[in-house]
């Protein structure tokens, strides 16, 4: 009504990696698409420091994880099947739930210990506040996630103290956190493709996605963490990788989310200069269809049933 452009933020549209194997999709090259399977690894103390201690660890404080972690996730499987007839999501179904971190798995050893420093099963737990926190700052780590527990400075001293005093210094099966930390997500589209998303909070890798997409001509696998695509053809017996780049300055900052960051912002100033809204691949309809799938998903998995629309 007003004339605005908008963007919503959903940087996984925007880099190289992602645009790759959505030109690919859309090209036809894999054929038609049967269904995708795809995981996001959220890294074990990077859930612990968000989602246990942090502040993203109570729905009623922030949201579900499904939303606050992995709406973009959502998002990215719609992306990637919008030029494919009937590619649209009709169906979803969900499972998921606060598995680990909870008082219950509390290690014996740990006893009546709340806080890491007074633990005696500390330095057996992956989860140390002392070891995330503590000893990065002693190797001189400035940035997340030590940044976030301090105001001030990062030093080890200043860190010791909040790991003290403050709620990233709780033990993680003390906290008050209720959201999940492993999800599953299946959706149907209207075509009869598939899509399953898992969310699990106990990986090595941090973000770094892992896709497998299955074609009628070929199979795509797809990693983040390397910033690599395998396609596999079925009727040559060939396989192709491809490493795309990112097309960015050299002076640019803004490298974050595999460059994704760049690209979302000079799509948003070229669409603000150009007064061209369809510059923008993540505007609000694009959003609120995909937020809509998000909150589906969760209601799915409260009601242990398949939701159809």
């Amino acid at each position: 009504e007003k004339g605005a452009v908008v963007s919503v933020c959903h940087v996984l549209r925007y880099t190289p990696l992602n645009l790759e194997v959505k030109r690919l999709i859309s090209s036809g090259e894999l054929g038609i698409i049967l269904s995708i399977q795809h995981t996001e690894p959220v890294g074990y103390y990077h859930f612990a420091h968000s989602f246990v201690r942090g502040n993203w660890r109570r729905t009623d404080e922030s949201s579900f994880s499904l939303l606050t972690k992995s709406c973009h996730d959502i998002d990215l499987i719609t992306f990637w099947m919008e030029d494919e007839v009937g590619g649209v999501v009709r169906s979803v179904s969900s499972f998921g739930s606060r598995r680990l971190f909870r008082k219950e798995n509390k290690p014996s050893a740990a006893g009546a210990a709340t806080r890491c420093v007074e633990c005696a099963f500390e330095s057996q737990c992956p989860y140390s506040a002392k070891s995330i926190y503590v000893d990065a700052a002693q190797r001189g780590v400035k940035g997340w996630p030590v940044s976030v527990l301090v105001d001030r400075e990062v030093t080890k001293e200043s860190v010791e103290f909040a790991v003290k005093h403050g709620p990233y210094g709780l033990c993680v099966y003390e906290c008050d956190n209720d959201v999940c930390d492993n999800q599953i997500v299946n959706l149907q589209f209207q075509n009869g493709s598939t899509a399953s998303f898992n969310m699990i909070a106990t990986t090595e890798q941090i973000c770094t996605r892992q896709t497998k997409i299955y074609g009628s001509k070929a199979e795509m696998t797809v990693d983040a963490s390397r910033d690599e695509i395998r396609i596999y053809d079925f009727l040559t017996k060939t396989e192709r990788i491809i490493n795309p780049k990112a097309n960015v300055p050299g002076t640019s900052s803004l490298r974050g989310h595999g460059f994704a960051d760049y690209h979302l912002m000079d799509s948003f100033m070229r669409s603000v200069a150009q007064d061209d809204p369809s510059i923008i691949s993540s505007d609000a309809k694009e959003s609120l269809k995909t937020h809509i799938i998000v909150f589906k998903a969760e209601q799915s998995r409260l009601s242990n049933s398949s939701l159809s629309w």
